[in-house]
């Protein structure tokens, strides 16, 4: 079995697993606020790092129904939330490929300011990482 390699994110704040710390994503990649889990609160997010997702499966929710799949933190395993692959409400089709991230499961991060400014490394400024969606 090889080495996981994880995604360090720099940004504003980073949305990281409440389990483990693991980074998630960047708050500028949040589209938006007013979405419910089945914890409660959620976010909708463009793109999420450092994790795997389960198999497709079709659920009835509140607007309508969708193809999901199960979205875990790719260190402790938690599930975090979903990642819609197919709305099958016209309405719904700007979903297709963004996140959900129940806020149960994830805490945000603020970015500490170095002494030198400069991102480590092993961190992908926000938009590298955007430009790969």
């Amino acid at each position: 079995m090889g080495r996981t390699f994880r995604i360090y994110l720099a940004g504003e704040s980073v949305l990281i697993c409440r389990q483990c710390g693991n980074h998630l994503a960047v708050s500028e990649g949040v589209m938006s606020k007013q979405f419910t889990g089945q914890h409660g609160r959620a976010l909708l997010v463009q793109q999420v790092v450092n994790t795997y997702t389960g198999e497709a499966e079709d659920r009835e929710m509140r607007t309508g129904r969708h193809t999901v799949r199960d979205v875990y933190c790719r260190v402790c395993h938690s599930t975090l939330g979903w990642k819609y692959d197919f709305a099958f409400e016209h309405d719904q089709k700007y979903k297709e490929g963004k996140y959900i991230l129940e806020r149960e499961m994830i805490t945000e991060k603020p970015e500490s300011k170095r002494d030198h400014g400069r991102p480590r490394i092993e961190e992908l400024p926000v938009r590298e990482v955007l430009a790969r969606v």
